[in-house]
């Protein structure tokens, strides 16, 4: 039986146990959408292409597994760039699927060309140019494994449409295992190095774990949480890192860097070991990484280019955090002394938030608090970029759910169909999104995905009139020249609301907070709130 390159595309993603993918069509890309409509794979029609990245993306990061976006040639794949590069800077398995034009006209600017692999060079692990049918069992197995091991990261295939139309000549078998020259990502522990690591624990008297995005992305919080009970030692954590351990645990003492809580800062200069794990130690995070250097630092990370990217370790270890950490638990390290962590909590009490927020309107970390406060044990926060993102990271009291956000590269208009992914992956599990009104009028068409497919997500819309994070940088560095950042009154969203048949509310004090955050909250079906928040509000 003769199988298509489109066919075989479809076996592949079968193959992989993909059921779902998320896509925008095109004349490119048809042969490809022939294939799925006769497998039992869906496909979720989102209303851009960039945010079919965006909603494989928090697919993704709820199911730890990759996950599939597929786009037309030309704008359709470049739309896709910017989520690719979202997906590239937070470390997020994708596999992007873009049709391109038939390969005997590459080259020659005929219509709806792009380079793809060109354009996307610097924001995916690897790319393919498929153009030999029979290859395409071979570059899906590959893809998948590039993307899911190491850091993890996208992977794009470019597959021209006469290759899709195209039969194998040879039968249709999908690989079982996996050979590349030059990528070998299964690092084997340095046993050396992990005895430093480990006497180096044992000797040091205020150590502190610094814990990033690689450590949810490699399924490491159990055994880090166990390795901090057992050892007694604190936790700060970036942004990305946020879930390590539930924000009221004893040993967890907030998130650190320039938008972080200065008492965290403050460990990181108290602590005499620094153990950064599933962290890059970018600039967010501690803007000048020169000064750690005053103190022993150990960085694990199962990326060899992420190690002393941005300082340079006393010790580096290559591997799988979740296997080091398990043979840590077994080391011979001391449990460390109470009094490290009472001078942490001592700094924390004493810590004095000197910010002053308009009593007008709605207090936005008041309306991140009680939201999270009433939020399931397990539910899935979803934080968009701006004003909107600082509020939820300083003020969420995580518990045993998930949050996230897009840390690298702070894409507006993400937390929607990101959120929208999350929730087709457990729609039992309580799922909000946080966005501003500036990155919501960038997404909002996503409405008719979530109504499409029936996704109950709930949207609390923070809306201040002004691109908030901008206006206040131009507030404090240009002498508040507001130039290009005021958004007026428009749209009116309960219009937007009606227009895709979302229940709608509005909140404009603190004394409603309670009442419309429980009506927000209960219920069946999307729900949309609007909360108000003055404009002076800053973040810092």
């Amino acid at each position: 039986m003769t199988v298509t390159g489109a066919e075989a595309m479809v076996k592949c993603l079968e193959a992989e146990g993909i059921n779902l993918v998320f896509g925008y069509p095109g004349v490119a890309i048809a042969p490809f959408y022939e294939g799925l409509y006769n497998s039992g794979i869906e496909h979720v029609l989102v209303r851009q292409e960039q945010n079919a990245g965006h909603a494989a993306s928090g697919y993704a990061r709820m199911s730890r597994k990759p996950a599939v976006c597929v786009v037309t040639s030309g704008p359709g794949a470049t739309n896709l760039i910017t989520a690719l590069a979202t997906a590239y800077a937070d470390s997020i398995p994708l596999i992007a699927i873009s049709g391109q034009v038939s390969s005997k006209l590459l080259g020659r600017d005929v219509f709806q060309e792009a380079d793809m692999r060109g354009a996307t060079r610097s924001f995916v692990k690897h790319s393919y140019l498929v153009k030999d049918p029979d290859d395409i069992p071979r570059v899906f197995k590959e893809a998948f494994y590039i993307a899911s091991t190491g850091r993890k990261g996208p992977v794009l295939i470019d597959i021209p449409m006469d290759v899709q139309q195209a039969e194998l000549r040879k039968q249709f078998h999908y690989p079982e295992g996996v050979i590349i020259r030059g990528y070998k990502p299964e690092i084997k522990i340095n046993p050396i190095q992990l005895k430093r690591v480990i006497n180096l624990l044992d000797q040091a008297e205020k150590p502190l774990i610094c814990a990033g995005g690689g450590v949810i992305l490699g399924n490491g919080e159990q055994v880090i949480r166990e390795f901090c009970e057992k050892f007694n030692i604190p936790l700060v954590h970036t942004m990305m890192g946020m879930g390590v351990l539930p924000k009221k645990h004893p040993l967890n003492f907030g998130m650190l860097g320039n938008n972080g809580k200065p008492y965290a800062n403050k460990a990181v200069g108290r602590a005499d070991l620094l153990l950064v794990v599933g962290a890059r130690i970018a600039d967010r995070a501690i803007p000048k990484p020169e000064k750690l250097t005053r103190r022993a630092i150990i960085h694990i990370d199962i990326d060899t280019a992420e190690i002393g990217k941005n300082v340079g370790p006393t010790i580096p270890l290559v591997g799988d955090l979740s296997e080091i950490f398990a043979m840590m638990l077994d080391g011979d390290i001391s449990r460390k002394e109470d009094s490290w962590i009472e001078e942490l909590e001592e700094i924390k009490t004493s810590t004095v938030d000197t910010r002053v927020f308009s009593d007008r309107l709605v207090d936005p970390n008041l309306m991140v608090q009680k939201l999270s406060e009433k939020l399931d044990d397990d539910a899935v926060y979803v934080a968009d970029v701006g004003q909107n993102q600082l509020w939820s990271a300083d003020n969420y009291i995580m518990k045993e759910g998930r949050f996230m956000t897009t840390g690298g590269m702070g894409t507006m208009g993400y937390s929607i169909p990101a959120a929208i992914g999350a929730k087709l992956v457990a729609p039992e599990k309580q799922t909000v999104a946080v966005i501003g009104d500036g990155a919501f009028q960038m997404a909002m068409n996503e409405l008719s995905t979530m109504r499409n497919n029936n996704v109950d997500l709930r949207i609390l819309l923070v809306r201040n009139r002004y691109l908030g994070l901008v206006r206040e940088y131009q507030h404090k560095n240009y002498d508040s020249h507001y130039e290009g950042v005021k958004l007026s009154d428009w749209p009116d969203y309960g219009k937007i609301a009606e227009a895709y048949g979302l229940t709608y509310n509005e909140c404009a004090s603190n004394d409603e907070l309670d009442e419309k955050l429980n009506w927000f909250l209960d219920g069946e079906g999307a729900r949309i709130l609007v909360c108000d928040v003055d404009s002076e509000n800053n973040v810092k």
